[in-house]
């Protein structure tokens, strides 16, 4: 039987090749891996291109990053009832400081240095945002600031541990991916359905996000430094001159707000979120 085409050529069963044969396969395969990767690309610019005289696009490419920004802007501010997205590190497109309300803009809303697309100070204040960020955002200078600001202005926001790709979704019917650093896809239906699908299923293994001051109250932070401790919840009622019904109650308030199943992960949960 011959080979099939785009494959490497086969080998007798119960041959091993040999150590130049087995590199030849593997430059073979890797031709073959950047010949599908730029077919795919071709494919993705007819449809960002308009192929067939559609004025609807499916799939659009952006590859610079000044286009990108503007069209996460353009994307976010207007969304007419929900926001959706992921945040993640290394934001050379959309730096975070350029997202806070103060952040370095002039007065018109331009970048100092004159380059990007005009920073705005906030999105639609109707639209419902839900954010997950992954660890590498809250990294970032500023991070925990905006995400702050975010929960002020009654977005939900939630964390996730695994890096994220960057997202965004504006009511259901535009989706933009980031798939390569200096490259995103701008998604519309039906193929968003696949954005929403990916979003919704990070969003049900995440945990939310709480500021360190004013999330917890002193009560529930010394609950949880009692039950880190090894106190019994009696022993952590007398302290606290309250039932033990009270402080099992409370402890299972804070698991339901850290999204955990057990007492161990809510322990776990408390030290990773500086909650003691």
């Amino acid at each position: 039987m011959s080979p099939v085409p785009g494959t490497p050529s086969q080998r007798p069963a119960g041959s091993a090749p040999s150590g130049p044969a087995l590199r030849a396969s593997l430059t073979e395969l890797q031709d073959h891996l950047r010949g599908a990767d730029a077919a795919l690309t071709r494919l993705l610019g007819q449809w960002g291109s308009g192929a067939g005289g559609s004025d609807e696009h499916i799939v659009r490419v952006l590859e610079s990053r000044e286009e990108q920004a503007r069209r996460i802007y353009d994307i976010e501010y207007a969304a007419r009832t929900t926001l959706w997205g992921f945040q993640s590190g290394a934001n050379t497109v959309a730096p975070v400081p350029t997202t806070l309300p103060d952040g370095p803009n002039g007065p018109d809303g331009q970048r100092p240095d004159g380059s990007g697309p005009p920073m705005r100070k906030d999105g639609n204040p109707d639209a419902s945002y839900r954010i997950v960020v992954d660890r590498d955002f809250l990294s970032e200078p500023a991070a925990l600031r905006a995400l702050d600001l975010r929960v002020e202005r009654g977005h939900q926001v939630r964390v996730v541990d695994q890096p994220l790709i960057k997202l965004l979704i504006a009511d259901g019917e535009t989706a933009m991916v980031q798939v390569e650093p200096g490259r995103s896809l701008e998604l519309r239906p039906p193929l968003v359905v696949l954005a929403i699908e990916l979003f919704e299923s990070v969003w049900r293994r995440s945990r939310p996000y709480l500021r360190e001051d004013g999330d917890l109250s002193p009560t529930d932070r010394r609950i949880l430094q009692l039950m880190l401790s090894g106190l019994t919840d009696a022993a952590t009622a007398h302290q606290l001159g309250t039932s033990p019904r009270t402080v099992q109650r409370r402890v299972r308030a804070l698991m339901d707000l850290a999204a955990v199943t057990s007492r161990v992960q809510l322990g776990w949960y408390a030290m990773r979120n500086n909650w003691v």
